[in-house]
């Protein structure tokens, strides 16, 4: 069975920062793209960070620059370093994890980030 446990979520104030964690379990873990998506209310889900399986990352244009996505494939994780947080990053965040071939696909449960003063 695979899961994506998702943990590290809450409420920042503006500027302050977080980090998120994925521990994926049931995949072969060094053979899957990343990445991180976020949804706020009434808004479509986008894509916030991706990681290949090897190491290569992209980012969302808003997020450059105060976001680093990682990769421990020792540890079947992937990590979300989130600084100078802004009101506007307030969304539940997901974690996916697409295989390399783009034959499978999964998602995490989510986890609430919440910037506000």
């Amino acid at each position: 069975q695979v899961q994506l446990a998702e943990s590290g979520g809450g409420l920042v104030q503006p500027g302050g920062s977080l980090s998120l964690s994925c521990a994926a379990s049931g995949i072969i873990f060094r053979l899957y793209h990343m990445g991180w998506y976020r949804q706020a209310p009434g808004k479509q889900r986008e894509l916030v960070a991706g990681i290949t399986e090897r190491g290569r990352t992209n980012y969302a244009d808003s997020v450059k620059g105060r976001f680093t996505i990682s990769r421990d494939n020792a540890k079947n994780t992937v990590y979300l370093q989130m600084n100078s947080l802004k009101p506007e990053d307030t969304a539940v965040y997901y974690c996916n994890a697409e295989h390399m071939r783009g034959i499978y696909t999964y998602w995490g449960q989510g986890t609430q980030v919440t910037v506000s003063s």
